[in-house]
């Protein structure tokens, strides 16, 4: 009977072998990471100039909202009299106003105010106007009927208005008119996501998990509001431009922030009193509302395009 052999491997060779093993991880890394940059920088240059843009002057106004401090070093509500309106310069970007404030800093910061209350008015009226829109294309004729008829009813009323009379109900403030502006555009979320949802129900993907036993409202979580969004997100980027507006439009007419808060609005409000000698205070807000606007608009657009 011969002996038996045992082999052992030598330590030092185990660990040559485990350190060859783990040089190669780095490089994967480093290749998955080029193909991801280089896949995503393919898809930019496919992108419209004009698309590239607006998503630039939305990054660029999401920046000054988050971090203000980065763009300008001037205090927007302290000022220095006997630099009051300054025209644009060097040492002042946009100019100053009657208080001898920074126009250009008070734009920046004004940012915050401007954006927070988009986002929620975008949001309040979103995650209603989905949610009763899904129920009303889902739940039945009855429960269709009534909330359609609601929704009429709201539409039936100017935006403007109904943001006013919400306004005068609840008070004045950054939050309050969001919250108004953000009512007024339910009505619009839950027609969209209704017509969406009577669409997507009548797929076969969804009748075949109700067959497969799937409750109703699983299916309707899992299966038709996920398809249903695409449309909806593409009116939310179109409601972020309007939000801008409609809460520009009610600082403007004094239901917003007061002052001396620096919101857009409120800004081309100041300045209308200096139009003939100081262009700058009502000019430079409005251009940087319109960009938005603007901005907004092409997004939706590119979406809307996407879908279909």
């Amino acid at each position: 009977m011969s002996p038996t052999r045992h082999t052992h491997s030598h330590p030092t060779q185990a660990a040559t072998i485990s350190v060859s093993a783990n040089e190669h991880l780095p490089h994967k890394a480093i290749h998955t990471v080029h193909f991801w940059l280089g896949k995503r920088l393919s898809t930019l240059r496919q992108w419209p100039i004009s698309l590239l843009l607006s998503w630039l002057v939305i990054a660029v106004v999401i920046s000054w909202a988050f971090i203000p401090g980065l763009f300008t070093a001037y205090d927007p509500l302290t000022g220095i009299g006997k630099f009051k309106l300054q025209p644009p310069s060097w040492v002042h970007l946009l100019g100053t106003d009657a208080l001898g404030r920074d126009v250009y800093a008070r734009i920046v910061y004004g940012a915050s105010h401007s954006l927070s209350g988009a986002f929620v008015a975008v949001g309040l009226g979103l995650t209603v106007g989905t949610l009763l829109g899904l129920f009303a294309g889902s739940a039945g004729r009855k429960t269709d009927t009534f909330i359609m008829r609601l929704v009429d009813v709201i539409l039936s009323i100017p935006s403007l208005l109904l943001s006013l009379s919400i306004i005068v109900i609840l008070g004045f403030g950054t939050v309050t008119a969001a919250i108004a502006v953000g009512a007024a555009s339910i009505a619009s979320f839950a027609r969209l996501s209704r017509s969406e949802v009577l669409r997507v129900r009548n797929t076969d993907y969804v009748e075949a998990a109700f067959g497969s036993g799937g409750t109703f409202l699983n299916v309707l979580w899992r299966h038709v509001l996920p398809n249903a969004l695409t449309s909806v997100i593409a009116l939310a980027a179109l409601q972020f431009g309007t939000a801008i507006l409609a809460l520009s439009t009610l600082g403007f007419l004094g239901y917003g922030a007061p002052p001396p808060t620096p919101e857009w609005g409120l800004l081309i409000a100041e300045g209308r009193n200096y139009l003939a000698r100081a262009w700058w205070l009502t000019t430079a807000p409005g251009i940087v509302v319109i960009m938005v606007v603007i901005s907004a608009n092409r997004i939706s657009h590119a979406l809307s395009e996407r879908r279909s």
